[in-house]
C-alpha cells in the first residue's frame, strides 16, 4: 500500500522472505536496546555480535542494530545496517519467537561476503530459537564460576 499510515504487506515471499522489513519488528527505543545489553544473553560470530532477551509470551521478535563510529564514516555503517536489515529480512524465523535482538556488527560485515552474513543471521536465530523453548527464567546471565577444564 503506498502513503503514509497503510499498512505494508509483511506476508513472506516464494523464497521464504518477508516483503518489508516493518516498523513492528523494529527494536527503536533507546530503553529496549539498553533493557537488552544489560539483562540479555550474547551470542558471538565472525562478523557480528547478537545481543537477544525474552519478551512476554505473546509477542514478536523485534530487531535493532546499533552501528557504531568506530566501524567507519557515515557511508560504511549505513552500508553495514543495509546488509544487515537485508539478512534479517531474508533469514527471520517463520514462527514467531518472543525476543529483542540487537545486531553489532563487526568492521570484517563490510568485506564479508553476503552469504557468510546470511549464514551467521540465520545461525543467531537459530540458536535465539532454540532458547525460546527454554524457560522463560532462562534469561538471566549466567554468573556461575567456571573451571579452568581438566587438571
Amino acid at each position: 500500500m503506498s502513503g503514509r499510515g497503510g499498512k505494508r504487506d509483511t506476508r513472506r515471499s516464494s523464497d521464504g522472505a518477508g516483503f518489508s522489513f516493518p516498523r513492528e519488528m523494529r527494536l527503536l527505543r533507546h530503553a529496549d536496546f539498553e533493557r537488552v545489553y544489560q539483562s540479555g544473553r550474547r551470542h558471538f560470530s565472525s562478523h557480528l555480535t547478537a545481543f537477544y532477551l525474552r519478551r512476554q509470551a505473546g509477542e514478536d521478535l523485534r530487531v535493532g542494530f546499533t552501528v557504531g563510529k568506530v566501524l567507519g564514516g557515515a557511508v560504511d555503517r549505513n552500508r553495514m545496517k543495509r546488509r544487515l536489515r537485508e539478512a534479517v529480512r531474508l533469514r527471520r524465523p517463520v514462527t514467531a519467537i518472543p525476543f529483542d535482538v540487537v545486531i553489532n556488527p563487526k568492521r570484517s560485515l563490510l568485506t564479508a561476503d553476503f552469504d557468510d552474513v546470511l549464514r551467521e543471521v540465520s545461525r543467531a536465530f537459530d540458536i535465539i530459537a532454540a532458547r525460546s523453548s527454554n524457560q522463560p527464567g532462562e534469561n538471566k546471565p549466567d554468573n556461575r564460576k567456571r573451571s579452568a577444564g581438566p587438571s
